[in-house]
């Protein structure tokens, strides 16, 4: 018989549907429409390309894919790092979830806007009355049910609207943990090549400081030095070594943090050494307008303003009164034989409407409270906006400066090298003391290192930059970009990573 109850409801949703049809025209949207919030972001970077050579005017587009930034390095070993990551990084995880949760709750908030049918059965017995002479009877119910509200006011509507704009919050939280996590990874892999290749420098220098000493020895056991020579080679050469030593403990932490970025356990991953060989890339620096498109972490802030400006709208409509159309039908008797027959049958339809008179000022309260939540988003947007210039004008202001700094330190290092091959030959020819020829060497050795660091510097620097832009520039047209790809940095110098001459 449940067929039967089906038709019967059948026909009596046709009948409803003109005022239905009514509702849903005559409905508005209570609140304020949403306008994002206004900021003054400036017409273009104070440390722009003009004051930073090697970095180009893009024209990003929302649509752009960021693509695989770190490409423009490189470097094989990244790139595979890179690709583990992405299929093992937990905080990536953590945020796919609440995205696919967000999903839901769009999902759920859409299904507001369709009726709600149902169907029940129960069995009942009951009695009135007491003695023999009292009424005890059963009762045999089969009820199917159809309810719709209208969205007079707006609510169901401001509220899939604040889901929407949560779930596309949700996604640019995604999108903000997958750039973070693969900076981190990007900035932690470069420090790891900078200690590699001071490691390599300080063995090339405890080999020389070994030949040194050495030949101190084979001088001083020929009368033409003095022990003081020997005992200075000596610290010389065990305070190299210990510089060595002391590498090792910073390479094994960034090791680990790999590991970790890559969802592997620390003591199951280690990365062996190679040459280093990255430049720094050409970056599409852009005008701080587009920055607002790039960065996620701005479009999540803007998204959960617009969710707060939906609630406002969803408290303002508790003001309003309900209105929930229903239909119910079905078959009710007191006899199991003649339930499901047509004398048993009944139905009804009609409109609810429901207004709260006096809550004691819990609207109200509502109402400031989603207010003032859109207020703080607003805030918290803004604050975003003026971040990220932030950050962008600091890593082009550091970028601009360590390349000046390069520049300096190349012409101190050559210096450096020139003044070790005289004073060693002076030493050799015995016109001055290993004491002079030791300070020479350590004043060099300072030097070659802090190049490599430069190097590693700049080479972060451009990593933060890129996350600071909002990630790679992949599918930006040529003529938009200003060039066909990134290039990179003139060969470097195998000792320094310094641009060779």
């Amino acid at each position: 018989m449940m067929p039967v109850l089906l038709s019967r409801i059948s026909v009596l949703l046709p009948r409803a549907g003109a005022a239905l049809l009514c509702a849903a025209l005559g409905a508005c949207a209570v609140g304020p429409d949403y306008q994002r919030p206004p900021i003054d972001v400036g017409a273009g970077y104070k440390e722009g390309q003009d004051r930073v050579p090697g970095w180009k005017p893009a024209h990003p587009r929302d649509t752009v894919p960021r693509g695989q930034w770190w490409a423009a390095y490189g470097d094989p070993v990244l790139d595979d790092l890179m690709a583990r990551l992405e299929a093992a990084n937990l905080d990536v995880a953590v945020a796919e979830a609440n995205y696919r949760q967000a999903q839901a709750l769009v999902r759920g908030a859409r299904a507001g806007f369709f009726p709600v049918v149902g169907a029940s059965a129960d069995v009942a017995r009951s009695g009135a009355g007491g003695g023999q002479g009292g009424a005890v009877g059963n009762q045999y119910t089969l009820v199917g049910s159809v309810s719709w509200e209208a969205d007079l006011w707006g609510r169901l509507r401001r509220g899939l609207e604040a889901s929407r704009a949560g779930e596309q919050a949700s996604a640019a939280d995604l999108a903000a943990t997958r750039l973070s996590a693969q900076a981190a990874l990007a900035q932690n892999y470069f420090q790891l090549r900078v200690l590699d290749e001071q490691k390599r420098l300080l063995e090339e220098t405890t080999a020389a400081y070994e030949r040194s000493l050495q030949l101190t020895r084979n001088r001083y056991a020929a009368g033409v030095a003095g022990k003081a020579d020997v005992s200075v080679a000596t610290t010389q050469l065990e305070n190299a070594r210990a510089q060595s030593v002391d590498l090792d403990w910073q390479r094994g932490q960034f090791e680990h943090a790999i590991a970790v970025l890559t969802g592997q356990a620390p003591s199951s991953f280690s990365l062996p050494p190679q040459p280093f060989a990255q430049q720094v890339p050409e970056i599409p620096v852009g005008l701080p307008s587009e920055l607002l498109e790039r960065r996620p972490d701005v479009a999540a802030a803007e998204r959960r303003a617009a969710a707060a400006n939906a609630q406002i709208g969803v408290a303002q409509s508790a003001w309003f009164p309900d209105l929930v159309l229903s239909a119910d039908g079905g078959f009710r008797n007191g006899s199991f034989a003649n339930w499901l027959t047509a004398p048993a049958r009944f139905w009804s339809l009609g409109p609810t409407l429901a207004l709260t008179l006096f809550d004691g000022g819990a609207r109200r309260a509502q109402l400031e409270q989603a207010q003032a939540a859109y207020d703080g988003q607003a805030a918290a947007y803004r604050r975003s906006v003026l971040t990220a210039l932030r950050e962008v004008e600091d890593y082009l202001i550091q970028l601009r400066v360590l390349a000046q700094e390069q520049v300096v330190q190349a012409r101190a290092l050559a210096a450096s090298r020139e003044s070790l091959r005289l004073i060693r030959n002076q030493y050799e020819a015995g016109l001055v003391d290993y004491l002079d020829v030791a300070a020479i060497q350590t004043s060099a050795l300072g030097i070659e290192r802090t190049a490599i660091s430069l190097v590693g510097d700049r080479l972060v620097a451009s990593v933060q930059l890129i996350a600071a832009l909002g990630g790679g520039w992949e599918g930006l047209e040529p003529d938009a970009s200003g060039a066909d790809a990134p290039a990179a940095s003139p060969p470097a110098d195998a000792a320094t990573g310094l641009p060779a001459p």
